[in-house]
């Protein structure tokens, strides 16, 4: 039996969606990490673990994200 470390859960494929879209849209916007960061109030390391899909995104930080790089939300939460 896999262990529970092991099994990718639904939420985890989102995150690294959500993860991969913030990327594409800072760089379309001509961000650094630490200019979104700084922009939406956020600790730099916070950007790189959203962007790794590492951690939960409230959606308060999502908008703050969205209104730094410019894009809608749709950008940030579906498949491009």
């Amino acid at each position: 039996m896999p262990s529970s470390k092991s099994a990718k859960r639904p939420a985890d494929a989102w995150l690294r969606l959500v993860g991969e879209n913030v990327r594409r849209e800072r760089r379309a916007a001509g961000l650094t990490q630490e200019q979104l960061a700084e922009i939406a109030k956020l600790a730099p390391r916070t950007v790189q673990k959203i962007e790794a899909g590492q951690i939960t995104i409230l959606i308060s930080t999502l908008r703050r994200i969205q209104e730094a790089v410019g894009c809608t939300f749709d950008n940030l939460l579906t498949r491009p």
